[in-house]
């Protein structure tokens, strides 16, 4: 059987949010060591601050400072920190609950092991050197042996208020195709298209998947399809893709390859985009040492009938 494959995998984008009052407030006041809270008309005190009011809804806007210092809620040790978080050595998530605040503040704790972290025991905010208006302005917190309580006075209003904020959302994983689509990639490596028929209703799927969607039972028998097919579907993209070297405008379509009935993604070239239509007979183009067809073009033949693919849309 051939060898099941796995490879690194990083998913990753920036999501760009613009921030109300409030928000903008709580993070300029990171960025000046100020921690603010809102308070709601029952006279609660929420730390992070939220616009509404979880109970009632109702919008809030008043904002009060409360304390650097608080104390610990509960708590987990990260014995193995990963890329992007607070501290480069192990440490404590732990929920804080700031002095002033009725709600609790979720952070990193710099610990020397989880035997000195305890649920009641007593923090303050490290600031971090350089700070832009983030959450990552509380470098984390860390033990506070004091008894009074470090407020630090501010109405909320601040110069150069921070308006905007840019998360960078990645997730990193490794990923295994499985026996049936790595089969499928070996085969590709041949400029073959290997689909896996199913043993009930006699469909053949490309990719295979190891199972029939349809009828849930498991497939194995191999059937290679194409390398023709038809454009069932398509849209033009009109946005290049960031490390994708593909001028735009340019077409992106479902493809039914020959004695599938699953249709695929392709790229359609060797047309005008204005001139891809559904029904167009294609064929695969490689290119040298490529595992996979760089694009369908058209074969010439004549249009397929609707009823050929319709079932295939």
């Amino acid at each position: 059987m051939p060898e099941v494959l796995k490879a690194p995998l990083a998913v990753e984008f920036p999501f760009t949010r613009s921030l109300g009052p409030v928000q903008s407030a709580f993070l300029t006041g990171l960025r000046e060591r100020v921690v603010l809270g809102v308070k709601t008309v029952d006279g609660r005190t929420l730390v992070p601050p939220v616009e509404y009011d979880p109970v009632t809804a109702e919008e809030i806007r008043d904002l009060v400072p409360v304390a650097v210092t608080g104390t610990v809620t509960t708590w987990a040790w990260n014995h193995d920190p990963r890329r992007g978080q607070p501290l480069g050595t192990p440490f404590a998530w732990v929920l804080v609950r700031l002095d002033g605040a009725d709600t609790a503040l979720l952070h990193a704790l710099d610990a020397p092991g989880p035997d000195a972290v305890h649920t009641g025991m007593r923090v303050r905010v490290r600031w971090a050197e350089e700070r832009s208006g983030a959450i990552t302005d509380i470098a984390c917190f860390e033990p506070y042996d004091g008894d009074d309580t470090e407020v630090t006075l501010a109405a909320g209003e601040f110069e150069d208020p921070v308006t905007g904020i840019v998360a960078e959302a990645r997730l990193d994983y490794t990923y295994s195709p499985g026996r049936a689509q790595s089969a499928y990639i070996h085969a590709l490596a041949d400029r073959r298209t290997v689909g896996e028929r199913c043993p009930s209703c006699r469909k053949v799927y490309v990719p295979p998947r190891g199972a029939c969607p349809t009828c849930g039972v498991a497939t194995a028998e191999q059937v290679e399809v194409g390398p023709r097919g038809t454009v069932t579907t398509f849209c033009i993209v009109n946005i290049k893709a960031r490390n994708l070297d593909i001028e735009v405008p340019y077409v992106y379509a479902h493809i039914a390859l020959d004695g599938a009935d699953l249709a695929l993604h392709g790229r359609i070239g060797g047309i005008p985009y204005d001139q891809v239509r559904m029904g167009l007979r294609v064929e695969a183009v490689w290119t040298e040492g490529a595992r996979y067809p760089d694009h369908y073009r058209p074969t010439g033949e004549p249009d397929a009938e609707y009823d050929a693919y319709k079932e295939l849309l």
